[in-house]
């Protein structure tokens, strides 16, 4: 994509109502524009980083045997009321009444309508187990929507349910979004720790809350710092053998919110020089409730006796476009944002320092053409502004690597390849710039 034809409608200045780095870094760099409290329109750069997360969160759903669906985002009151939360879920429910006086709502979850599906469809244990999601816009009406996107009213989701016969199969089934998240945080870039958490207006007896350190996090968080040096499963695991030796060894540390911090547990078994205080992004839930839904709404299937039993359930989520935000805090430094490569908006942005200029135009074209060619995505600056605004811009919107083309380097065969993350700067021929930048490994 050339700069010259892209939509990208950075800011010199941080808006006022930008409270957090993801918000005023997400507004400067011409990623979102706020529509009204909470709500936001995704501009291209931002809905880019948007869509490759999603990917690969699709990808590990795939690879862990979930099924890709697509629910409505207006739900009917009534499957609410079956369940018993319609009245219990408060104002953050936006609830609607259409034209032939019938309750409606703008789904905050999915519970009840999966159920609702399931029970139409399922009847013998045979089809089971049975994992299905979909990655869909919610809606919950907060009180005080702040922080741009990483606590807004509307907001893209993952959310997917199990359904098994038993407990240890639902179990099973836990286990396995448990692996498939810890590979998902790892592919993005992000280190994530799982940690027991409170089930709340879910329900159930089971549930935990991935968590990316960061400064600037919603949570106070204690866990030991082995969880640092952890690796997720790499892709050759199988989901159907026994994945409790990973859960084990992901669970075996301490590892809390303040919500479920014990400060006398936490100082007998984590030594002085392992302990981590600090805040916490959540970017993933995961619940095993039982029957709590089978029961309420009659979702029962006949098992091999010929008797009917409710299925076991279970819910997991990962906040897609929170991620962006997640992403952002912990990953930034003061010129601006510093994307992981697989989702970055786009790996490599190339600056032509003299644009007109007869070999500066030759030689970037010629660059911008292998390196797309290569499969990468490109953005190039053929804009005619100053190399300062040039190397801001660039800094700001945080792509991997930068590859600066101007008439002096040139005159010697040389460009310039800056990597963001590090800020070290090489001085190559194009060829080796080429070769660096097409054989570098896509998540580094």
């Amino acid at each position: 994509m050339r700069m010259s034809q892209f939509f990208l409608p950075v800011l010199k200045d941080t808006p006022a109502e930008a409270q957090i780095v993801s918000h005023r870094l997400m507004l400067r760099a011409g990623m979102i524009r706020q529509s009204s409290a909470g709500i936001y329109t995704w501009l291209p750069l931002g809905f880019r980083v948007l869509k490759k997360i999603e990917q690969i969160v699709r990808e590990e759903q795939d690879a862990a045997g979930a099924q890709e669906l697509l629910m409505p985002t207006i739900q009917p009151a009534d499957l609410w009321r079956e369940s018993g939360r319609y009245d219990d879920y408060g104002q953050e429910m936006l609830r609607i009444t259409d034209r032939h006086e019938r309750d409606m709502l703008f789904g905050p979850t999915n519970e009840e309508m999966i159920t609702e599906i399931f029970r139409g469809s399922v009847r013998s244990y045979r089809q089971l187990p049975l994992n299905l999601y979909h990655i869909q816009w919610k809606f919950r009406d907060e009180v005080r929507p702040r922080f741009g996107i990483m606590r807004g009213r509307e907001f893209l989701m993952k959310d997917n349910y199990s359904f098994d016969l038993d407990k240890d199969a639902s179990r099973h089934s836990y286990n396995k979004m448990f692996v498939a998240y810890l590979r998902t945080f790892e592919r993005l870039g992000v280190k994530a720790i799982p940690m027991r958490a409170d089930t709340g207006p879910i329900g159930g007896d089971m549930s935990h809350e991935f968590v990316i350190l960061a400064d600037t996090g919603e949570s106070e968080i204690y866990c030991h710092a082995d969880y640092l040096d952890y690796e997720a499963p790499d892709a050759s695991i199988s989901y159907d053998s026994d994945l409790s030796p990973i859960i084990e060894h992901w669970t075996a540390r301490y590892a809390a919110t303040d919500e479920m911090h014990d400060a006398e547990r936490f100082e007998g078994e984590v030594p002085e020089d392992r302990r981590i205080e600090t805040r916490g992004i959540e970017v993933g839930h995961i619940f095993n409730f039982g029957t709590k839904y089978s029961e309420a709404m009659g979702a029962n299937v006949t098992g091999a006796d010929g008797v009917e039993v409710p299925v076991e359930m279970g819910s997991y989520g990962i906040g897609v476009s929170r991620m962006v935000g997640a992403i952002i805090e912990a990953s930034h430094d003061d010129d601006g944002i510093i994307w992981p490569s697989s989702v970055a908006p786009f790996q490599v942005g190339v600056i032509n320092l003299k644009t007109g200029d007869a070999a500066c135009d030759g030689a970037v074209d010629d660059i911008y053409g292998k390196l797309t060619a290569a499969g990468l995505d490109v953005l190039l600056d053929d804009s005619d502004g100053r190399a300062g605004g040039k190397f801001a811009t660039m800094d700001l919107i945080g792509l991997p690597w930068q590859l600066i083309v101007g008439p002096r380097g040139l005159k010697t065969g040389v460009v310039e390849l800056k990597e963001r993350r590090s800020g070290e700067r090489q001085e190559l021929s194009i060829e080796a710039a080429l070769n660096a930048l097409t054989n570098t490994p896509a998540g580094s």
